[in-house]
């Protein structure tokens, strides 16, 4: 028979589980960031990719919905929910951001990094969608997200700085 352990006691190391891992993870909200963008973006597999106004031209018209950009409320309820679903699971937030139309978590995991990062949106989404007044787009995030590995302690400190404070410096999405 085998013994059934609970999150907060893997995150604690208490059994045969996977070590724990420091990941950076963003994902945006639903049509706010398309492949293509002129900000430039990120292809599965390959990394940063340079401008193509003629794919995101082509991705917008293949949407459908419009864009979904979070109010105060919208990102208040998305951060609280990320909070609590770490501390449920035993993980350690190290920071997290959510703007208007995107978001980042540093945060200190023993589970595979996209279920990190796909319990978060979940998670997320069911908060919008209780809402007094909820978020009604069948789409809320775009699908998938960037995830990175945290190797140090200084890019870990890199990652929360610009988590905490660069973003804001940088009028990214407020």
């Amino acid at each position: 028979m085998t013994e059934q352990v609970s999150g907060k006691a893997l995150a604690a190391g208490i059994s045969d589980a996977p070590d724990t891992i420091t990941l950076f993870i963003t994902w945006t909200t639903y049509g706010t960031w398309l492949p293509g963008d002129l900000r430039g973006w990120r292809k599965w597999k390959v990394g940063q990719q340079q401008p193509q106004p003629l794919l995101e031209d082509w991705c917008r018209d293949r949407m459908k919905d419009k864009p979904l950009a979070l109010n105060e409320s919208q990102r208040k309820e998305v951060e609280d929910i990320i909070r609590q679903h770490a501390s449920i699971r035993g993980w350690e937030l190290h920071a997290v951001s959510v703007r208007s139309n995107h978001v980042h978590v540093a945060v200190t995991a023993c589970a595979p990094p996209k279920r990190v990062r796909d319990q978060f949106k979940a998670n997320g989404t069911t908060a919008l969608r209780r809402m007094q007044n909820p978020v009604t787009h069948e789409k809320v995030w775009t699908k998938g997200g960037d995830i990175e590995f945290i190797d140090t302690d200084d890019d870990l400190e890199q990652v929360v700085i610009y988590i905490t404070e660069a973003q804001d410096r940088m009028d990214r999405g407020k």
